[in-house]
């Protein structure tokens, strides 16, 4: 039965994910919550409370609770808890960036480094790490189209792709595949709260359900071939910039390998 640890799973993607995983009864689904009263477990659905990603002690609070569960490996690990607030050169703002980096890039590879130093199994040969990022942490993908503003959410979705990189490296003779991955400009509560949800209709944005369908058809194939790369599962799409830097959308692939 393969297990299946989803970190940030009450709403949004991270909702969706853990839905559609729990439908396949042959899975073992694992999902964090921040809150101590997360939604009731089913079946193969189990919620572990009270994990914030964002803190210090997040990976150690993992593995007291995997500790206590007959779990030698885990299959699948995808991380897609984030936050997100505007900033612009007039507003720039020293605790939202501060935040944003500790939930975005931080703590995934905090925890990360503590599944994979907990034992040589748990994360072992075939084993894969989903960390969500975003188009917005491309630099090649920044074009003036699109101005400037929102250091911390670009910068710490780069620095994801970064830590993703790295870990791939220190992970490769494990024969544990790493990738980065943007699932999609979506319709949820992230997004409408710093205004976004005017963009969703021209912006061609999906639900969480749809972005959570593509995702998991891109896991399926993905592989050591491709550990160390930055993924866009439902292409080109839903990227602005994309024509002006990488040309016709129409002529992109789908999936598309994003430039760093």
């Amino acid at each position: 039965m393969p297990t299946i640890l989803i970190v940030g799973a009450t709403r949004g993607l991270g909702a969706s994910l853990a839905k559609l995983y729990a439908s396949d009864a042959n899975n073992e689904v694992l999902a964090t919550a921040r809150s101590s009263n997360p939604p009731a477990n089913t079946k193969n659905l189990t919620y572990i409370p009270g994990l914030d990603i964002a803190s210090p002690d997040a990976g150690k609070k993992l593995l007291s609770y995997l500790h206590t569960r007959p779990i030698s490996r885990i299959d699948t690990v995808i991380i897609t808890a984030g936050y997100f607030a505007t900033e612009t050169l007039k507003e720039p703002s020293f605790e939202a960036q501060e935040k944003m980096y500790r939930t975005c890039t931080i703590g995934p590879t905090i925890l990360v480094t503590a599944l994979a130093n907990d034992s040589d199994k748990l994360l072992s040969s075939g084993s894969k790490i989903i960390l969500v990022s975003s188009e917005s942490g491309s630099i090649t993908l920044r074009h003036e189209s699109e101005g400037g503003g929102n250091y911390g959410h670009h910068a710490s979705k780069a620095a994801l792709n970064m830590c993703a990189k790295l870990l791939s490296l220190d992970l490769k003779d494990r024969g544990v595949a790493v990738a980065s991955v943007h699932p999609g400009f979506m319709r949820t509560e992230m997004t409408r709260s710093v205004g976004f949800d005017k963009f969703w209709d021209a912006g061609g944005a999906v639900t969480p359900d749809e972005a959570a369908k593509s995702l998991v058809e891109w896991i399926a194939t993905f592989d050591m071939s491709k550990t160390g790369q930055y993924w866009a599962p439902r292409g080109a799409g839903d990227i602005g910039t994309a024509e002006p830097v990488l040309g016709p959308k129409e002529k992109l692939p789908t999936p598309l390998q994003l430039p760093w």
